[in-house]
């Protein structure tokens, strides 16, 4: 069982990862728009883009997401100053998903995406100590850096689909799980 430490040590960089309160929303926006942009700039077109940032991540959706929605944000910060996020969500009995994780670019290639993804374990787990639970995820299929850290993770492909987001977009994502 992975130990539930506040802060980690990983490549000589040290990071601290909260959960995220109501109060950090304007900081997961602003996140959002770098780590997002820069994940999605050169895979979705530039009115896709603009369409996701506002439906996922505006203060209002951000707002319900947390207060109505059962999300739950954990922000990374390094020394105070902040560099990803990760969220969870329940989506049916002993089911949880990873809706969202991004490293902001500068801190790409430090570790800090496995440690996200490990928090977002260590949370489920949390949740359901004694029952078995899974963890699953969308993640756009053009996505190649994404889907092989995720395989790397151990996670497979369940499902695909292209899934209507509105305003005439859709997500082509593959659905990932993992047992936990």
């Amino acid at each position: 069982m992975y130990l539930r430490v506040v802060f980690r040590y990983y490549f000589g960089i040290m990071y601290q990862i909260r959960q995220a309160t109501l109060q950090d929303i304007p900081l997961i926006h602003t996140m959002a728009n770098v780590a997002f942009t820069a994940t999605y700039r050169d895979i979705l077109s530039a009115g896709q883009l603009e369409y996701m940032l506002d439906w996922m991540y505006s203060p209002e959706n951000l707002r319900k997401q947390m207060a109505e929605e059962g999300h739950v944000y954990y922000v990374a910060e390094k020394e105070g100053v902040p560099a990803g996020y990760v969220s969870i969500q329940p989506e049916a009995e002993n089911v949880y998903h990873l809706q969202k994780i991004y490293v902001l670019p500068v801190y790409q290639g430090s570790g800090l995406g496995k440690l996200l993804f490990v928090r977002a374990m260590e949370a489920i787990r949390e949740r359901h100590p004694d029952d078995p639970c899974e963890m699953r995820l969308n993640v756009n299929r053009e996505n190649e850096k994404a889907l092989r850290f995720y395989e790397h993770m151990g996670m497979h492909k369940l499902t695909e689909g292209d899934f209507p987001i509105g305003n005439g977009y859709f997500m082509s994502d593959y659905i990932m799980t993992v047992n936990l």
